[in-house]
């Protein structure tokens, strides 16, 4: 299914994400939501993940009906543009797509329906919620993703901030077998003292099981480079939990 090149070594002096080996987290094909704009854009990005080492690509444009209606069609259309373009300029990735589902009343109802989902490796499945107030139904959307095989990944929870007044919320995800993946910009402060602080107290009780970057733009880049420098990494890295290289 996917493209395979050789790796490109990251440029020499800059701190490296390569110990990652994939990213499963990004906003890449043009035009279908609040990420890469246009084409050549995208391009922009995926050279400066591959800069910054990482070895492979699945990107996931948002799923949020009302804002960003997007399908399997849309979604699997927009990459494969994004592999001829890849292709004609000769860069080496592998580039593969999934989705960022919202988990509303729409998303509620595809899953009761069982409608196919975009899904990363192993069925895994990355979904997202409010980051005002916990959906009432989400245990529950869950559970039902679970009944039919897909393996939920919760984006990004330390940007829930509300979460810090109820920490078992994310124990109860936990024990009944969700996973979690971090926004490597969480470790910098890019989504405020709040979200640096939760993100803090997941690493230090062993949340994380994905690191994302959730490249929207060329803005983050820079900023990708200092939080791959952040030594709050080291302990993920050491931890041996993260199961981004198996993607």
């Amino acid at each position: 299914m996917f493209s395979f090149w050789k790796k490109k070594t990251p440029v020499a002096g800059k701190a490296s994400l390569n110990w990652l080996g994939a990213d499963m987290h990004s906003h890449l094909i043009p035009g279908i939501d609040d990420g890469a704009p246009d084409l050549e854009a995208s391009l922009t990005l995926i050279r400066g993940l591959r800069e910054l080492g990482y070895a492979k690509l699945y990107t996931t444009p948002h799923i949020l009906w009302g804002m960003y209606d997007n399908t399997p069609d849309t979604i699997l259309g927009g990459l494969e543009t994004v592999r001829q373009a890849l292709k004609a300029e000769g860069l080496e990735f592998e580039f593969g797509a999934a989705a960022e589902y919202f988990v509303d009343e729409h998303f509620a109802n595809e899953v009761q329906a069982g409608k196919p989902m975009l899904t990363l490796p192993g069925n895994h499945i990355l979904v997202e919620a409010s980051t005002y107030a916990a959906p009432f139904d989400f245990k529950e959307v869950l559970f039902g993703l679970q009944l039919q095989n897909y393996t939920p990944i919760i984006a990004h929870p330390e940007r829930y901030i509300y979460l810090k007044k109820d920490p078992s919320y994310l124990d109860d995800l936990r024990y009944n077998g969700c996973s979690f993946q971090l926004n490597l910009l969480a470790l910098i402060g890019h989504y405020g003292a709040l979200s640096k602080e939760l993100a803090e107290h997941l690493l230090r009780n062993d949340f994380y099981d994905f690191v994302g970057t959730d490249l929207h733009h060329a803005q983050h880049l820079p900023l990708l480079e200092k939080a791959a420098a952040s030594p709050l990494l080291d302990k993920l890295r050491d931890s041996g939990k993260i199961k981004n290289a198996g993607f």
